[in-house]
C-alpha cells in the first residue's frame, strides 16, 4: 500500500465515529477487520472480510456500510442486494443468470468494479438456494454464473444485514445491552444455517438509539442540509428549537432514524421553497412556526404563514 492508502486507514476510525452515532461498541471491531482486509492480511481465497449486522431498523447498519465503502473505495463501489427480491427459487436465475450467456445481477455488479462491498440486506428472506451461493462466496470468494464464468470476489467485503431479534431490543427496555446482545445473537444462530453463521467473520449487534443519539444524528443531517443549501446560495442559521422539532417529526419507534433524512429535507425544503416563490431574500434564520407546526425562515419584517415569518 502507498502512503495515501496508509493515511486513509489511519483516518478511518475518526471518519466512522464522526458519522455513525450510538454504536461505539461495534466500530472498533468493524475497523479492525477493515484494516486487516485493506492490508492484505486475509487469506487469498476469501473475501477481504465478512460481517453480519444485526439490530433494529434505522440504527445505522446500512449507513455504516455506505460510510466505510465510500471512504475506502469511493462512491459507486457499494453493490446492494435486497433479499426480499430473492425469496423464490427462480430468483437464483436473477442473481446468477438463468441461462447460458445471460448476465445475472451479481455479474453486472462485478463488471462495474473488482473491489468494494457486496451488501445483502435482510438475509433471512433469501431463498435456500441463494444461501448456497453465500456459502460459496464466503468459502472461496468465487461463484460460477449460469454462463459458466467464474467470478473472483476476493476484492470485496461481504456484509449481511438482518432484523432477526431486532424487535426484542426494542422490547427489552430494562435489560443490559450485554444481555440483549446475547439474546439477539442466539436468535440469529437458531434462525440461520449453522454453516453460514459460522463462516461470517464478525457478527455485530447494533443497539437502539437513545434520545441523545437521535439528537446527534438529526444535527448531522441538519448540518449537511444547510451546507447543501449554502452551496446553492441560501445562507440559513438554525434556531435552537429546530433540532428537537426535527427529532420529534423524524424519529419512529420502530423505524429508528431511517425517516430522519427525508424529514429534514422536506421540512427545510418546504420552508425554502415558500420563500423563493415569494422572491424573498436567500438568507435568514430557520425557526419553528408553532402556529403552523412546520419550519419557517425568519427575515426582515414580513410574516407569511410557513416559509417567511417575522422573528
Amino acid at each position: 500500500m502507498d502512503s495515501t492508502e496508509n493515511t486513509k486507514l489511519l483516518e478511518l476510525e475518526a471518519h466512522l465515529r464522526a458519522r455513525i452515532r450510538g454504536q461505539n461498541h461495534v466500530l472498533p471491531r468493524v475497523i479492525s477487520l477493515l484494516k486487516r482486509g485493506q492490508l492484505g492480511l486475509t487469506k487469498a481465497n476469501r473475501p477481504r472480510g465478512s460481517f453480519l449486522f444485526l439490530g433494529p431498523t434505522g440504527v445505522g447498519k446500512t449507513e455504516t456500510v455506505i460510510t466505510f465503502t465510500d471512504f475506502l473505495f469511493g462512491e459507486g463501489n457499494l453493490f446492494r442486494f435486497d433479499m426480499s427480491e430473492y425469496q423464490t427459487q427462480e430468483s437464483l436465475g436473477v442473481l446468477l443468470g438463468a441461462k447460458l450467456g445471460e448476465r445475472g445481477t451479481l455479474a453486472i455488479a462485478y463488471d462495474r468494479s473488482r473491489c468494494g462491498t457486496l451488501l445483502f440486506d435482510e438475509i433471512e428472506k433469501a431463498h435456500p438456494r441463494i444461501m448456497d451461493v453465500f456459502l460459496q462466496i464466503l468459502d472461496a470468494a468465487r461463484v460460477t454464473m449460469a454462463s459458466g464464468e467464474t467470478l473472483d470476489l476476493s476484492g470485496f467485503y461481504v456484509v449481511f444485514t438482518t432484523n432477526i431479534g431486532g424487535a426484542d431490543l426494542l422490547n427489552l427496555q430494562h435489560s443490559t445491552f450485554a444481555t440483549m446482545e446475547r439474546h439477539v445473537l442466539a436468535r440469529a444462530q437458531q434462525a440461520m444455517r449453522p454453516e453460514l453463521f459460522a463462516r461470517i467473520t464478525e457478527k455485530l449487534v447494533f443497539n437502539r438509539l437513545s434520545y441523545d443519539f437521535q439528537l446527534e444524528i438529526a444535527q448531522l443531517l441538519l448540518d449537511n442540509e444547510l451546507k447543501f443549501l449554502r452551496e446553492k446560495g441560501y445562507a440559513l442559521q438554525a434556531d435552537k428549537t429546530v433540532l428537537p422539532f426535527v427529532v420529534q417529526r423524524g424519529f419512529h419507534p420502530k423505524l429508528g432514524a431511517r425517516p430522519m433524512r427525508d424529514t429534514v429535507e422536506k421540512l427545510i425544503g418546504d420552508a425554502v421553497a415558500i420563500v423563493l416563490l415569494k422572491n424573498a431574500t436567500r438568507g435568514g434564520r430557520l425557526i419553528v412556526s408553532e402556529e403552523n407546526n412546520c419550519l419557517a425562515i425568519a427575515y426582515e419584517s414580513r410574516a407569511q404563514n410557513c416559509g417567511a415569518v417575522l422573528v
